[in-house]
């Protein structure tokens, strides 16, 4: 499926967070051509001025000045913070390959001493892994909802395989890298076996739930999993991972 791609300017790059424990967040693009059915970030939609009758995951703006606008707001800052990488865009999205938008950033902010938290479905992010072996204080998440491929051919069509995400995240924890996993939203799984897959490579796993069914639920059903939606399941799974994980559960 073709992606529109335009670029845009930014008035800004840290921009304060809302999250709690994240102090900025930088999205170095408007969109995201992962394409995740399920996507939250949909709403993003209406801060475009090209394309918000878009289909999410069908369009990107790339951010092209925001390496420099970056560079002026750290020269301003009086001291460092922490920036996550990035609340509502893939920061390793395929177009970093061509506009290493996100590795200028992070250039930035490793020279200035920033901590650096990251949260991607790419393998890309090993582009980058001498860059954040430099870092003072860098930690690196992926995005990992479930332990089957086919599920995820369906509902994150675009996105890398699930065994490509959890070689990656063993890479980087095999370079001295902090790893983690978001195991969010919680899609059909097999939790003993997504645990026995993910606990070698990772110090801790954030979990959630599938918050935005109504995105989705014609299609779970059509799909045979309309058990997944229901908040049994989610309070089911959730403690399954959590006893499974113990300690790295967060």
């Amino acid at each position: 499926m073709a992606v529109a791609i335009r670029e845009i300017e930014t008035r800004s790059a840290l921009v304060r967070s809302r999250i709690p424990g994240v102090e900025f967040v930088i999205n170095p693009y408007l969109g995201c051509g992962h394409g995740c059915r399920y996507c939250y970030a949909v709403f993003m939609r209406r801060y475009s001025r090209y394309h918000r009758e878009s289909r999410w995951g069908e369009f990107v703006e790339v951010k092209k000045n925001i390496v420099g606008i970056l560079a002026g707001e750290l020269a301003r800052k009086r001291k460092t913070g922490s920036v996550f990488f990035s609340s509502v865009c893939d920061p390793y999205q395929p177009l970093e390959k061509r506009y290493q938008l996100t590795r200028g950033c992070l250039e930035l902010l490793r020279n200035h001493g920033w901590e650096i938290s990251i949260l991607t479905r790419s393998p890309l992010v090993l582009r980058d892994i001498r860059l954040l072996r430099s870092a003072l204080d860098c930690r690196v998440g992926f995005s990992i909802p479930t332990d089957d491929d086919r599920i995820r051919e369906r509902l994150e069509r675009a996105a890398p395989s699930i065994p490509a995400r959890i070689e990656a995240l063993r890479r980087l924890r095999e370079a001295g890298i902090r790893t983690w996993a978001f195991i969010a939203p919680m899609l059909p799984m097999d939790p003993v076996r997504l645990h026995r897959l993910l606990a070698p490579a990772v110090e801790y796993v954030m979990i959630d739930p599938l918050n935005y069914v109504s995105r989705v639920e014609g299609f779970f059903r059509n799909q045979g999993w309309g058990y997944a939606l229901s908040r049994e399941y989610g309070r089911k799974t959730r403690r399954e991972l959590r006893r499974l994980f113990g300690k790295k559960a967060r």
